[in-house]
């Protein structure tokens, strides 16, 4: 017999088989999942953020925005997941599939990756 691996009850049923149910199933992936510090979460939250921000304002794939627009909605400039130079020199930055590139005057160019 082997026990819950959340709650250390019995399991009854296939042999495979690590939970008792599928609320103690959830509980575990929760906490294994769960961000474990603050610092992480704190990021993951600024992260999130800024995608949805520059999703919101380039429905279309490409666009143009501003810096007073982005900091309006709370864009955060000192996160993103990657930053791609062009052979030309053009240097972007994103969040996932999400981008902008700085241009002249407080503008900025937003693209969106292509999967």
């Amino acid at each position: 017999m082997k026990n819950c691996l959340e709650c250390g009850e019995k399991i009854v049923g296939r042999e495979d088989k690590k939970f008792c149910s599928d609320g103690c199933r959830n509980a575990y992936n929760n906490k294994m999942n769960k961000d474990s510090t603050n610092l992480m979460r704190n990021i993951n939250n600024k992260l999130r953020k800024n995608y949805r921000i520059l999703s919101d304002l380039n429905p279309e794939g490409k666009s143009k925005t501003t810096r007073s627009k982005l900091l309006s909605k709370g864009f955060d400039f000192e996160f993103c997941t990657s930053i791609y130079t062009t052979k030309t020199g053009n240097v972007y930055y994103f969040l996932y599939d999400q981008g902008y590139m700085a241009l002249e005057n407080e503008g900025y160019v937003l693209v969106k990756k292509d999967s």
